[in-house]
């Protein structure tokens, strides 16, 4: 029973997550949404997506740890949303720039998803086809969504699987 009742939290927690994503690629109208999930200190996957093109996928991704590092996080611990209408323009690393190129991203929206552990993941929004400006509304739905996804049991005991 009791594994039962695991797979079956495990199970309803995917649906929620998948759910979300897909709501909010709509909300947002953009190719891609992503829940990055850090597996060790700063290192991490993308765990869930919702995209507009089986050609978009980046799931299973994981971001590139040499341009994510102490200072980045600490950003995000103390609420650091990141948004970037256009990558080819705005002021951020080369590294970065050219990971988010080699993903096919025109415009990211960052937000944290904090557990009281600290920082757990990033929700994020990709725009693709081109740049983007990012609305407050917009911005406000993916900081309430990270919210609401952080007050998920799964991820106030910290763990995704």
């Amino acid at each position: 029973q009791r594994i039962a009742r695991r797979m079956s939290a495990s199970l309803n927690k995917d649906i929620v997550i998948q759910q979300l994503t897909q709501q909010l690629r709509e909300q947002l109208q953009v190719d891609r949404v992503v829940l990055y999930y850090f597996y060790r200190q700063w290192e991490g996957q993308v765990t869930f997506e919702s995209i507009s093109d089986p050609a978009f996928s980046i799931l299973g991704s994981k971001g590139p740890s040499e341009c994510f590092n102490q200072e980045y996080a600490q950003l995000y611990e103390e609420g650091r949303v990141q948004a970037i209408a256009d990558i080819a323009t705005e002021n951020i690393t080369q590294c970065h720039r050219e990971f988010l190129q080699k993903l096919q991203v025109q415009a990211n929206l960052v937000v944290p998803i904090l557990s009281p552990y600290g920082l757990w993941g990033l929700l994020i929004a990709h725009h693709c086809h081109s740049p983007k400006q990012w609305s407050q509304t917009q911005i406000d739905l993916l900081t309430k969504a990270a919210q609401d996804l952080a007050a998920l049991p799964i991820i106030q005991q910290r763990v995704l699987n």
